[in-house]
């Protein structure tokens, strides 16, 4: 058997329902009774949102920081298909699984979210260019609907010369199967077009949540308000992207018994100290040219989350990946990878929550148990769906023992 054989992703056939499924489960119910008081007895039900903090966790995490650590499918993509480095090919479908579920995850955390869930769709028939609230729906959606597309071809890579529809339906057999030997056909031609226009969307909305908080200068504070927010965003959205594809390769590994990628994350790894560096350089820039350093140690709540986030979520990393031999090394590197997804996620938080200070209504936000458990639920869905995906379709790769 060749190695290309071996390292071919294959469904992992696992058993479904483990112990850590079942809590899963719990998880998703309890989210799933708050979601349905939330829709009953309004937003106010199960929030403490108001008009004065109209975001809050759901924002804060479900949209702002999914959005970011949802960053692995484009950046993954750009370096193995826009800039040919296709050793790393046997990451893309992992990466690519991660972002379709996080975007998915971003889409039903705005259904919660928004006050009429009904009239998501509007954005598509009632456009407002001027609106940069506009400009990330119709990215977000568009690039879902590209993520999606993108997937298609694992889909049809495990049906096709598979098609055995049982009974009366065995009619439909060989339509079935011209059908998925049509959208090969089509997508191996095209897929392409969605691969770039893929970036290009993910770079823009990257860069517009941070636009959304550019109407707010008396709202946010100054360690965080800045003219360049959306350049930060993005450039924090690309440094998280191949930390967020090692930690979920490591965590695959260790669950899934897949193929140990040690040599291709540690390649990865090689990028995240240079887009880090990039973003420390351009934070202290920043606060330099505006003066606001001078909040750095006035003992506040904003000031040491600043603190937290830029120590445990960009120094340290930096620290810890611009060496060679801890590169190489698994713990070493799923350390520096869960310190840069710990660092966006923070600052995502800090951003529209903690640095977030109205001038009418309370100072301090803090979420609700409705709100909590929402969200636990939406992301125990994620990682349910990730499971049920990568157990019965061709995502990931076995251990080589394991296939021979």
């Amino acid at each position: 058997m060749s190695d290309s054989e071996v390292h071919k992703s294959i469904p992992l056939r696992r058993p479904l329902w483990t112990p850590g499924v079942l809590v899963l489960l719990v998880f998703m119910l309890i989210g799933l009774v708050f979601v349905i008081a939330r829709f009953t007895g309004g937003i106010g039900a199960v929030s403490n949102l108001s008009t004065a903090r109209p975001w809050g966790l759901w924002v804060g995490i479900d949209v702002a920081t999914g959005v970011a650590l949802a960053a692995g499918g484009f950046t993954t993509a750009a370096l193995t298909h826009i800039l040919g480095r296709h050793h790393y090919e046997a990451l893309v479908r992992p990466a690519l699984l991660t972002a379709m579920l996080g975007y998915t995850f971003v889409v039903l955390g705005l259904l919660v979210d928004i006050g009429r869930s009904w009239a998501i769709w509007k954005p598509m028939f009632f456009w407002n260019p001027n609106s940069v609230l506009f400009e990330v729906a119709m990215c977000v959606m568009v690039y879902l609907t590209v993520l999606y597309i993108e997937f298609m071809p694992i889909i049809i890579e495990h049906f096709k010369n598979n098609v055995n529809l049982p009974g009366k339906m065995a009619a439909l057999n060989r339509l079935t199967q011209r059908v998925l030997d049509r959208a090969e056909f089509t997508l191996s031609k095209t897929m392409w077009i969605f691969i770039v226009a893929g970036v290009v969307l993910s770079c823009m909305h990257q860069s517009s949540l941070g636009s959304l908080m550019l109407i707010a200068p008396t709202k946010l504070h100054p360690l965080w308000y800045t003219p360049i927010l959306p350049l930060l965003f993005l450039t924090s959205a690309i440094a998280v992207g191949f930390p967020m594809v090692i930690f979920e390769s490591t965590l695959a590994r260790a669950s899934f018994r897949s193929n140990d990628e040690m040599h291709l994350l540690s390649g990865l790894a090689r990028f995240t100290p240079v887009i880090l560096g990039l973003y420390l350089a351009l934070k202290l820039a920043d606060m330099l040219v505006r003066g606001t350093w001078v909040y750095l140690l006035d003992n506040s709540m904003q000031s040491n989350a600043f603190l937290v986030e830029m120590g445990a979520g960009v120094i340290l990393p930096l620290l810890i990946l611009i060496r060679r031999e801890r590169r190489e090394s698994q713990r070493w590197l799923f350390i520096a990878a869960s310190c840069v997804i710990a660092g966006v996620v923070l600052n995502r938080v800090n951003v529209f929550m903690i640095g977030y200070i109205p001038p009418f209504g309370p100072e301090t936000y803090s979420p609700a148990i409705g709100e909590i458990f929402i969200t636990t639920g939406l992301i125990a869905v994620l990682m349910f769906l990730y499971r049920v995906i990568v157990t019965y379709l061709p995502v990931l790769t076995p251990r080589r023992e394991d296939v021979i």
